[in-house]
């Protein structure tokens, strides 16, 4: 009796396994793609740099290239052609985020704006962060916080002489983010807690790039193989304990700013907690959010004002053109202002080479699709993630000529790159990705990058260390992408000495 049923059952497998090869053969091919390894899928030829190892497959596979890792299925956009086609054609179908097991206690489990799935709740959290601190009339609100800061920024170096970039870079932006979300700056000086911080930051930047085996094995998970789950974990709880402590202090003095009628961006945050589609937000959405804007507005900003710094530093003709444009504009009177940067066209250049070149987010966060869809005449299945590889878009030789050459101008007028911007429009450049689930600190964070790296160069002559004769160059992969060697350079004042007193 049970050989019959065992024969039964083998022929009503065969018939159903004849019967999909015959239903498939009416559907368009999966992209091309490495076949990978049993169980592990093609995990193990990504390596510690996804996005390097990934743009050499795609040289191989082609633009639009799918992969199976562990359990899961990717497909990887390589080429502007494939992202627009992806992030534009079927923006709404891949406008999701997957489940990610090593970033779970880190986006508060989903529930910070970043990592949350497309729906009322993001929309909410996106369209409050818009109004009410990172565009428009919001944005041009908080200048001046952006001019002191960058100012006390500059007298510590003007004071230092010597500075590790970084160090400087990052203790500034987080003072213009806790003055804007919270009415306080978080760090005073330079010192111990600010290192903590950018120690944090890297951490967290560092683990969170890295393709965790759990997130595609999950049945494997809870064994946390390179121990990513661990290391996010303990760096959510530091960040986690830095965040409730500040929203904390912050209600102690809601009176304060209400008698004095100043409402910051978490005061507008917590009056505004109910959306027009009766969407609530949360306490853990609000400090999810916090969390987004302290992160992605630090680090990001300030790896691509230090990959420009020492690119010019290689290249001293770029460096000095890019002064004497500022000093015809602006002259060495007074600071550079914000204003002064639509004037200021070989600096734009400048910051869009080196978003070109150096992406902070060499690979986009993951979107996932819930839908099988046809992309380019490739079946994409449903329940797959897409990743779009940035950094390969930007040094593609068929977009880009001498794709590795620091070359500014090839985004001024007769240039290959003219009109080109980098704001999600335009595919070959989309350093803060696009669609949907485009940065929604793009605007914020370019104006900063412009206004910051202008001030640095008008305001000071840089040179290398005594002793020093390169810089390293290597890049220190993760999810962004900072020098491994963070750059240190000497700056010496060009200004005229009572430009400084307001410093």
């Amino acid at each position: 009796m049970e050989w019959v049923l065992v024969g039964i059952l083998s022929t009503i497998l065969l018939c159903l396994h004849f019967a999909n090869l015959r239903w498939r053969r009416g559907l368009p091919p999966l992209p091309p793609g490495p076949l990978g390894f049993p169980i592990l899928g093609c995990l193990p030829l990504i390596g510690p740099a996804p996005h390097s190892s990934l743009a050499r497959l795609a040289r191989r596979y082609g633009p639009i290239m799918y992969l199976k890792m562990g359990t899961a299925r990717a497909v990887v956009a390589s080429s502007p052609s494939a992202a627009c086609s992806f992030l534009k054609a079927h923006d709404a179908q891949f406008a999701n985020r997957p489940s990610v097991v090593s970033a779970k206690d880190i986006t508060y489990d989903g529930q910070n704006m970043v990592f949350a799935n497309y729906g009322p709740r993001w929309k909410h959290l996106r369209k409050l962060s818009a109004l009410h601190l990172l565009r428009g009339r919001a944005l041009s609100n908080w200048a001046p916080v952006r001019s002191e800061e960058v100012g006390c920024m500059l007298g510590a170096i003007r004071d230092k002489g010597r500075v590790v970039l970084s160090d400087e870079l990052v203790c500034m932006m987080a003072n213009v983010i806790g003055r804007a979300t919270m009415s306080r700056r978080v760090f005073e000086t330079q010192g111990k807690e600010a290192d903590d911080f950018k120690e944090m930051i890297v951490e967290l930047l560092t683990g969170g790039g890295l393709f965790n085996i759990g997130d595609f094995v999950p049945a494997i998970a809870w064994m946390d193989l390179q121990g990513v789950q661990a290391k996010m974990m303990r760096v959510h709880q530091r960040f986690d304990g830095m965040i409730t402590r500040m929203v904390a202090e912050h209600r102690q003095t809601a009176a304060e700013r209400e008698r004095e009628g100043r409402s910051d961006f978490l005061d507008l945050l917590m009056a505004n907690r109910h959306g027009d589609d009766g969407e609530s937000l949360s306490d853990v959405n609000i400090k999810g959010l916090i969390f987004d804007l302290f992160t992605a507005g630090t680090d990001t900003s300030s790896i691509i004002i230090e990959w420009a710094m020492a690119e010019m530093l290689r290249n001293p003709g770029i460096l000095r053109r890019a002064q004497e444009e500022v000093d015809r504009e602006v002259g060495r009177e007074r600071r550079l202002v914000e204003f002064d940067i639509r004037r200021l066209p070989y600096l734009r250049a400048v910051c869009k080479e080196a978003m070109r070149l150096h992406p902070s987010t060499p690979l986009s966060l993951p979107h996932f699709s819930f839908e099988a869809c046809e992309v380019e005449g490739y079946r994409i299945p449903g329940n797959t993630r897409l990743l779009v590889n940035i950094y390969a878009i930007g040094r593609d030789p068929d977009v880009w000529a001498d794709p590795l050459r620091f070359e500014p101008e090839r985004f001024l007028p007769g240039g290959r790159g003219e009109g080109v911007e980098p704001m999600g429009s335009d595919f070959e450049l989309i350093p803060f990705g696009a669609g949907r689930r485009i940065c929604a600190g793009k605007q914020a964070g370019m104006l900063m990058v412009q206004y910051v790296l202008g001030s640095l160069i008008h305001s000071f002559d840089w040179r290398l260390p005594d002793g020093v004769l390169e810089i390293d160059m290597t890049e220190k992969p993760g999810l962004a992408l900072p020098m491994a060697v963070p750059l240190s350079a000497v700056a010496e004042p060009r200004l005229a000495p009572a430009a400084y007193h307001a410093l």
